[in-house]
């Protein structure tokens, strides 16, 4: 089952992470589409909520890492 969790963040809604499946998921603000990430340990998901700036941390640990 998918958690959800709203962030505060300009460009990001909401990300979700299955852990049975090791899948994140991110829900833009500026797009239709739900992104999927692959492989992603429970921990870069934790992180990546809590950070201070979501979107930069996106950028700097998520972006172009966990492809499908």
């Amino acid at each position: 089952m998918t958690e959800w969790v709203n962030v505060r963040s300009t460009a990001i809604r909401r990300i979700g992470y299955d852990a049975s499946s090791m899948r994140m998921y991110i829900d833009f603000e500026d797009s239709e589409p739900i992104y999927t990430f692959c492989r992603v340990p429970e921990r870069v998901f934790r992180e990546f909520v809590n950070a201070r700036s979501v979107g930069q941390h996106y950028h700097q640990y998520i972006k172009d890492r966990y492809d499908c």
